[in-house]
């Protein structure tokens, strides 16, 4: 019989920004806690824990997720992307460089899960208009740009994106 608070750890397999990875967590840790603390992938910002800032938002099999209310056990076997996999080699992605170019970012506490929102998002919403862009950042909490910046940025991806498949 276990006491309370002796939980097992659970070996957690899943591919993360393409290339397989592995740990353990207890049943108990958040994805958000096994991604910074075993797997290294700091990028993925913890902000208020409960789901609201969006600082935390990462890619679950493409589908943007907030790690602080997933659990590292339920992203076992799948794929997870984070900020850190936007630029693979080094090189900037297309919205990483929007927002250089636009000023959408300042203190880049909620950068990561913003970019991990709108490049998700703007892969279904080939042509979104700003009040559309704005709807979508209304899950996300920034408490230094204004949004004006992030909005524009997003609207300049979108644009650059439809030019290339025309």
């Amino acid at each position: 019989m276990k006491r309370l608070g002796q939980e097992s750890r659970h070996r957690v397999a899943l591919t993360l920004n393409g290339r397989e990875a592995q740990g353990w967590a207890e049943p108990r840790t958040l994805l958000s806690d096994f991604l910074r603390h075993e797997l290294g992938a700091t990028g993925t910002h913890v902000g208020c824990e409960h789901g609201v800032c969006g600082a935390c938002t990462v890619r679950l099999d493409g589908a943007p997720a907030r790690a602080c209310l997933t659990l590292a056990v339920q992203a076992d076997g799948r794929r997870v992307d984070t900020v850190e996999g936007l630029a693979p080699e080094g090189e900037l992605n297309d919205l990483q460089k929007a927002f250089r170019r636009h000023h959408a970012l300042q203190c880049g506490f909620c950068t990561a899960g913003i970019l991990m929102s709108l490049d998700a998002w703007l892969e279904s919403r080939p042509a979104p208009d700003e009040g559309e862009v704005r709807a979508l950042l209304s899950g996300h909490l920034c408490r230094c740009t204004g949004y004006s910046g992030i909005v524009a940025a997003a609207l300049d991806v979108a644009e650059a994106r439809r030019r290339e498949d025309d």
